[in-house]
């Protein structure tokens, strides 16, 4: 049964301003309308600013219980892979082991030289960063780095699911290595995901996500549906329905909606999209 999951407010140069009771409010609506997860996006330095997704989660955490908590995608290169460690396991504990840890790379510039990093070496930064977190999370000490004693309610990490391109090599490693692959609506063509999921389940991938899929429900104008457009549902309500059924049958397990508007009536709307498009 494919899941399916919203992506919190998290301000920006056009969305609305975060208040207080923001992403709290959000998250217990997310969850009242029968949505399976919550997730938030990562950016820092472009001009506007956007809630941290670690810290949004935690919020999100302590005003729900049943559903999942993902990250789509966290860029681990931006950070210190031991101060980040402690930071995942945080948001896991509180989330009574919710978290769904989605990560790359990285594929904006702009993040990297606003903290004065190369982005050229990215890929291998996250494989490093990588390889520390995991090994911080069950307790293992790293050069002088240790988060011993691991909270047990949190030890081991969460699970980590690898956001690639369709013919990245880290598709290949979020099937062998790691918990899943996150794909991109927004930044993929229907082609695209159609090859990317292919190749991941040929390799025995497990989970398989695919995020970021703007829903304007009769935007005008209605997007292009050709095999090399990307995947969104700014489209008629039938039309939304037929995408959503077309991903589900490619095999994805989780579809994450991107909505600017999460007033309860509307997060009830779409997911009684969700359900006709079973």
């Amino acid at each position: 049964m494919t899941r399916f999951g919203i992506i919190l407010p998290s301000g920006g140069r056009s969305g609305p301003a975060l208040e207080a009771q923001s992403l709290a409010d959000a998250a217990r609506r997310i969850e009242a309308a029968g949505f399976e997860s919550v997730w938030a996006f990562d950016a820092i330095g472009r001009g506007f600013l956007l809630a941290d997704p670690l810290t949004a989660l935690s919020v999100a955490a302590t005003v729900t219980r049943h559903v999942e908590l993902g990250t789509g995608v966290l860029q681990v290169p931006l950070r210190n892979p031991v101060e980040l460690a402690q930071r995942v396991l945080t948001t896991h504990l509180v989330s009574g082991g919710r978290l769904r840890l989605g990560v790359g790379a990285g594929s904006t510039a702009a993040d990297f030289e606003a903290l004065g990093l190369d982005f050229a070496s990215r890929f291998r930064r996250l494989d490093e960063s990588l390889s520390i977190m995991r090994r911080l999370w069950t307790g293992e000490r790293v050069g002088r780095a240790s988060l011993e004693p691991v909270w047990p309610a949190a030890l081991g990490g969460p699970p980590v699911l690898i956001g690639s391109w369709a013919g990245s090599r880290w598709i290949e490693r979020a099937a062998r290595d790691f918990d899943g692959w996150v794909g991109s609506g927004a930044r993929s063509s229907w082609r695209l995901l159609r090859e990317g999921i292919a190749r991941f389940r040929d390799l025995s991938g497990r989970r398989a996500v695919v995020t970021n899929v703007v829903a304007h429900l009769d935007g005008n104008p209605r997007s292009p549906d050709g095999p090399d457009d990307g995947c969104d549902l700014r489209c008629s309500r039938d039309q939304a329905r037929e995408r959503l059924h077309r991903l589900r049958a490619l095999g994805f397990d989780d579809i994450v909606l991107v909505t600017r508007n999460h007033d309860a009536a509307h997060l009830q709307e779409l997911h009684e999209l969700t359900v006709s498009s079973r």
